[in-house]
């Protein structure tokens, strides 16, 4: 719920007539196939008919800034969710890989006005991953797209004001 002027907007959760692109990454695409089924089913919920997803596959989530502020950048895309997953290792490739990856996003979010949702795991060991991908702690793709979705409607309910 969110008070603007006096009013509170609470945007109803649908898909309906909401454009959605899916950016994910391949890198650990075990874990990222888990957030992209989770991400379409989530859509699917909503209203939404999961076919007319734009889905994009991009190499993994050093990537996905790039792809995702292109994707928002369509006349025919109202929101981007950018799934990946970045697994700790031994070096500080990790460090580096989440933190470019969430601020591009964020970046790309603000230059494009549009909502472009994180939804990278960063993670210290696979099973973790998983667990955020349908395990135990839910899928995160399909938590990703209920933010996407409400973002685009919070933001019409804005415009209307």
């Amino acid at each position: 719920m969110v008070l603007v002027q006096g009013k509170t907007l609470s945007p109803i959760l649908t898909a309906r007539g909401v454009r959605l692109a899916v950016a994910v990454g391949r890198f650990n695409e075990r874990v990222t196939k888990l957030l992209l089924e989770g991400a379409l089913e989530a859509y699917a919920r909503l209203g939404g008919d999961p076919k007319e997803v734009l889905v994009v596959w991009v190499p993994g989530s050093f990537e996905l800034p790039l792809v995702a502020k292109r994707l928002a950048q369509r006349p025919d895309v109202d929101a981007v969710v950018a799934l990946g997953a970045v697994i700790r290792g031994e070096t500080p490739h990790f460090e580096y890989v989440a933190a470019q990856a969430a601020g591009g996003l964020m970046q790309a979010m603000l230059q494009t006005e549009k909502p472009i949702v994180f939804g990278v795991l960063t993670t210290n060991t696979p099973e973790e991953a998983q667990e955020r991908a349908g395990g135990k702690a839910g899928n995160k793709g399909a938590e990703a797209v209920f933010t996407a979705i409400e973002m685009v409607k919070l933001l019409e309910a804005i415009a209307r004001l």
